[in-house]
């Protein structure tokens, strides 16, 4: 079969790949769309991301649906011809944080498309793939392959809403409107977040953002000012999503916060820092979110059962032998948001 595999920054190709059969277990999945994630462009822009860095080729992608193909032994709940979103954490089960209910924080964790281990975890851009059949995971007829693929980044915002606490009739803040925020505004308003308020700096993202259900969506670097009225009285809002991984949005965004507010950092960039002063007197907390546990199968219900609405997040699907023009694509934000490939 064939895959798109990274070799080093720039250098993405479309390469043979084996393609197993499932062993007990396992089921193989006929791959149907894959979303490009930011941490895929990092690895075909910079072959990596903070310390980790490819150090053999590997097959990228981890957004993946598509149709079971065939199953290995000891399976009765899937079969072939059944359409499924690929959950891509395997954790181990086995250690301390997968006993105490932590599964996000498996110290053996295997993530599709991953380099963090080595041998690296090969990903999900390809047109077949063999995974444990607990990673499979059954999709609504009423929905399309395209929308399944977004349930892993869904997840991730899932997660974050619920290291928030309850949004119910909270006023929210979402800064950084990429793929991530955006989603933030998903979860902020089927939360019940009374006020939802999305900035960034740039228009396209923020159009995004208003069809999703942001109240405001505020350009901060040409409409700093209409963020002004919520600095009143120590700071109006209740919620912080940071999705941008951008310090200085973090900084002024404390302004905004009404004593005893939470911040959820949910976008990674480099190393930060903060005013601990304004943070301590107004008493602010501080929470991380890392990945998704049984979020993932939340994420395909809510879109299954109609309850949210994650369409206008594609901006374009693209034929996987296509791949540097996807990526190059989904590199500029002026153009798109959810790129997907299509196999």
């Amino acid at each position: 079969m064939r895959a798109v595999v990274i070799h080093a920054p720039h250098d993405l190709r479309i390469d043979s790949f084996e393609n197993p059969a499932p062993a007990p277990n396992q089921v193989r999945v006929k791959i149907a769309a894959g979303g490009i994630c930011g941490s895929d462009l990092h690895y075909y822009h910079h072959g990596g991301f903070g310390t980790v860095r490819i150090q053999q080729p590997m097959a990228l992608g981890h957004e993946i649906s598509g149709t079971i193909a065939d199953v290995g032994s000891g399976i009765s709940q899937l079969r072939p011809g059944m359409r499924v979103a690929v959950n891509p954490s395997l954790p181990c089960g086995q250690c301390s944080y997968c006993r105490e209910g932590m599964r996000n924080q498996c110290t053996d964790m295997r993530f599709l498309g991953s380099a963090m281990r080595f041998p690296h975890v090969q990903g999900g851009f390809r047109e077949f793939i063999t995974v444990d059949a607990s990673q499979a995971i059954p999709i609504a007829e009423s929905l399309s392959f395209a929308e399944a693929a977004m349930a892993e980044p869904f997840a991730v915002c899932l997660h974050a809403g619920r290291q928030a606490g309850s949004l119910l009739g909270k006023r929210v803040l979402v800064t950084g409107c990429g793929p991530i925020g955006a989603l933030m505004v998903v979860v902020a308003r089927y939360g019940g977040a009374a006020e939802i308020v999305a900035t960034d700096i740039a228009e396209a993202p923020l159009a995004v953002a208003r069809k999703l259900g942001a109240t405001k969506a505020i350009n901060s670097a040409t409409d700093a000012a209409a963020l002004d009225p919520y600095k009143a009285g120590k700071g109006q809002l209740d919620v912080l999503f940071e999705a941008s991984g951008n310090q200085a949005a973090l900084r002024s965004a404390l302004d905004l916060l009404r004593p005893g507010a939470v911040i959820v950092q949910v976008g990674l960039g480099g190393e930060v820092t903060l005013p601990i002063n304004t943070i301590v007197a107004k008493e602010l907390q501080l929470r991380g979110t890392f990945r998704f546990d049984p979020e993932f199968e939340l994420a395909l219900r809510l879109m299954g059962e109609g309850l949210v609405d994650l369409k206008p997040l594609l901006s374009a699907s693209v034929p996987f032998e296509s791949a540097v023009d996807a990526f190059e694509l989904a590199s500029d934000r002026s153009r798109s948001m959810k790129v997907q490939l299509v196999f």
